[in-house]
């Protein structure tokens, strides 16, 4: 299992995501299913401004996955960045709340001057798989002057077709980063 995503048949080893194409990351995990009450909560962390609820999900991902984290060895937390637009306009990036109290609390450091979105994006919940690889592809970069760890953890908040993470992971992986790991809070059950 990569992306712990639930498997449609239990003899299967990879989810429909994961056994489709070459994975950018060793391995992630999410909280919860993407079902309610979570994308309620998710979406009143993100666009009413509940940022305290960053520290919720960090508390819960530093309680279910901090033996996890332990055991992959992780040297520095990226969150998942906004295009300067939407982070204007949001007024935060909640990806990078939950980084960075989930660093405060495993006492791992969160680096949101590592992965940078380059190019504004539509908003890929109204996309497809294929679509979504399409709108990202170009989307990230990686600071120049970064000396990459061998182990990294990127965190974001909804996990779909992984490729906003699979984007992520490859462009880390270019800059050097041996293994790319993730944590986000739900994960969709495919697209």
């Amino acid at each position: 299992m990569r992306c712990g995503k639930p498997l449609q048949d239990e003899s299967e080893e990879y989810c429909r995501d994961c056994g489709k194409e070459k994975s950018w990351f060793v391995q992630g995990r999410s909280l919860w299913l993407h079902r309610d009450p979570v994308p309620s909560a998710i979406y009143r962390f993100k666009y009413q401004n509940r940022r305290h609820f960053g520290k919720i999900f960090a508390g819960e991902l530093k309680e279910n996955y901090g033996c996890q984290i332990r055991k992959w060895k992780i040297h520095e937390i990226i969150p998942i960045p906004l295009h300067t637009s939407r982070r204007r306009k949001r007024g935060f990036n909640q990806s990078e709340i939950i980084a960075g109290e989930l660093a405060r609390l495993t006492g791992i450091p969160c680096r949101s001057d590592v992965l940078f979105r380059i190019r504004k994006t539509v908003p890929l919940k109204e996309l497809d798989r294929r679509g979504r690889a399409r709108e990202l592809s170009g989307a990230f970069a990686v600071a120049k002057n970064w000396n990459a760890p061998e182990n990294v953890l990127l965190i974001d908040d909804i996990y779909t077709t992984g490729a906003t993470l699979q984007t992520a992971a490859r462009m880390l992986r270019a800059a050097g980063v041996q293994n790319v790991y993730f944590l986000t809070v739900s994960i969709g059950q495919g697209i």
